[in-house]
């Protein structure tokens, strides 16, 4: 099993100084990955309903204040030297295609091959809108598209592109990826069509597994990992190609599980007891909760975490 943890992007500790102190710390710790999300803008007032809280509220400052996702994984690559830094996730409308390989490759090539990239659909229409990205509710096209011309760009030389939404004539486009075929296509969502997505596009899947608006316990990820499989013979993909690399983030702290607890919260043995159930399924790659607005409480749950829970993995 291999663990993550997220990084702010917002609030006191999204600044230089604790950025550094909390990526340089947890790959100390031997952390395998660190993640950050994306926005680019806060909407004043937006109708959107956040998908991942019970509330529905969004999960930033009354300010709007959210980094770059891309930017601050570039400034942490020269920070670090082994941890993975992924994004969690992309959302793929968002940016020009050819630019956004660029960037990522650019990335994998600093960082010495060591960027996961995390992708969605997005769910904020009034963001798409500002951004004047391609229609919100073909955003699933758009998203497939795109990863499609991540890959052409990353792996051919002198690509072309003619699509739906954006196209190209024959072009250089290097430095490629470090990584041999491209930094590894971590999809989320929790859809049937994000699964469909995972196996015609990605490297793994990368639902929300703590989700308390819509958990995925692990006897619903089981169901959904057949979904995969099935979908894996339609396409001739071999399953092992696959893996599941889950979040378990502690939003809605007052909402509870059926058993009175949220998983992945609570003492030590109950979260490693999670964490095997979530093993047991396939899951292979955990990110943890550790964020606090207070640094010294974020170190702390990081190295409580570590010897108490990650070192029984070991």
């Amino acid at each position: 099993m291999k663990f993550g943890f997220y990084l702010p992007t917002h609030g006191p500790l999204a600044t230089r100084e604790p950025l550094l102190k909390i990526a340089s710390h947890g790959e100390s710790l031997g952390f395998d990955s660190m993640v950050a999300g994306d926005h680019v803008i806060a909407p004043i007032d937006p109708k959107s309903q956040y998908p991942y809280s019970v509330t529905s509220e969004v999960p930033w400052d009354q300010d709007g204040e959210h980094l770059e996702m891309i930017s601050e994984l570039a400034f942490l690559a020269g920070a670090t030297e082994n941890t993975s830094l992924v994004t969690s996730v992309l959302i793929v409308p968002h940016r020009n295609p050819v630019l956004t390989a660029k960037m990522l490759s650019t990335i994998d090539v600093l960082s010495g091959g060591r960027l996961i990239v995390g992708v969605g659909v997005g769910w904020l229409e009034e963001e798409f809108q500002v951004l004047d990205t391609p229609p919100f509710n073909q955003r699933g096209k758009v998203t497939d598209e795109f990863i499609r011309i991540f890959k052409v760009l990353w792996t051919e030389e002198n690509p072309s592109f003619r699509g739906d939404y954006y196209r190209f004539p024959p072009l250089q486009f290097a430095p490629k990826p470090l990584q041999k075929d491209g930094p590894p296509i971590w999809v989320g969502g929790q859809s049937r069509a994000a699964i469909r997505r995972v196996v015609r596009l990605g490297n793994a899947w990368h639902p929300v597994g703590a989700n308390p608006a819509s958990p995925l316990e692990p006897k619903e990820l089981a169901i959904e990992v057949d979904y995969m499989h099935s979908v894996c013979e339609r396409y001739e993909r071999d399953p092992s190609e696959l893996s599941i690399a889950i979040k378990a983030p502690i939003y809605d702290v007052e909402v509870v599980g059926d058993g009175g607890r949220r998983r992945f919260s609570g003492d030590s043995d109950r979260i490693i007891e999670d964490i095997i159930e979530y093993e047991n399924t396939g899951v292979s790659h955990i990110i943890l909760d550790t964020r606090s607005s207070n640094l010294p409480q974020f170190i702390e749950k990081m190295d409580w975490l570590s010897e108490e829970v990650i070192e029984r993995f070991r």
